[in-house]
């Protein structure tokens, strides 16, 4: 669900506020009751629900790499080798009229 930032022109509170989407955009400042609340333009925030997310997924180890990226690197070394090669056959659909062999 997205987070919104809202801010009151009357009296200046400010107050982050989970909505969904559907929801309707508050109007009444929770502070000074004035109809002066209005969504601020901010940087995108939403928080993740559900089994699944956890907050050690997708942080890096040493050298600031995570494990997926690193094993995703490992598995492209063998194929990239391969390509390099001059002797390779041409990929299909290219007809050796591109650089992939």
């Amino acid at each position: 669900m997205p987070i919104y930032a809202y801010r009151c022109s009357a009296c200046g509170h400010a107050k982050d506020v989970l909505q969904k989407m559907s929801d309707p955009v508050l109007s009444t400042c929770p502070a000074c009751g004035a109809e002066a609340f209005s969504k601020q333009l901010t940087a995108a925030g939403f928080q993740l629900k559900g089994s699944g997310w956890y907050v050690t997924d997708f942080k890096g180890g040493s050298g600031g790499t995570s494990a997926p990226a690193a094993a995703a690197s490992k598995a492209a070394e063998p194929a990239a080798a391969s390509s390099s090669s001059s002797d390779a056959a041409p990929a299909a659909g290219c007809g050796g009229a591109c650089a992939c062999h």
